[in-house]
């Protein structure tokens, strides 16, 4: 057995997922959706082929979207920067016609979580959420 460091171990600061795609039953109508939704989040549309669009946070097109016959609801979370990125998106979502599905404010789910909630136009369940430091044991 070969000696690991117990740095290998640790998976801080290293993303799990490189990208993430959603199925979508209209193309068009989603596309438009997530480009303004996205855009409070520092997203911008920048890969399309066929009925598929990739979506880059600035360092990876790391969501995609694509046309399918079949779609079944996600829920899909979105890192903000700051408090004031979630309450743009959910602003943004809703004027792209998302549905509200929770505003912006703290969640129980753990200390400092800030979060709001969108449908998108197939009814996935999309987030923007902020992890508020001040609010934890580590933040005090």
């Amino acid at each position: 057995m070969l000696p690991i460091s117990p740095r290998a171990w640790q998976l801080e600061d290293q993303g799990m997922i490189a990208h993430t795609s959603l199925a979508v039953s209209d193309y068009k109508k989603s596309k438009a959706f997530y480009i303004k939704a996205l855009e409070p989040l520092g997203y911008s549309q920048n890969m399309e082929f066929g009925e598929a669009a990739g979506f880059n946070d600035g360092k990876n097109t790391d969501f995609w979207i694509g046309k399918q016959r079949t779609v079944v609801p996600a829920h899909l979370a979105f890192e903000a920067k700051n408090r004031g990125e979630v309450e743009a998106f959910y602003k943004a979502a809703l004027g792209a016609g998302g549905k509200d599905n929770g505003g912006p404010g703290y969640r129980d789910y753990s200390p400092g979580y800030y979060a709001a909630f969108v449908y998108d136009p197939d009814g996935n369940n999309i987030e923007a959420v902020w992890y508020d430091s001040s609010k934890t044991e580590k933040g005090k």
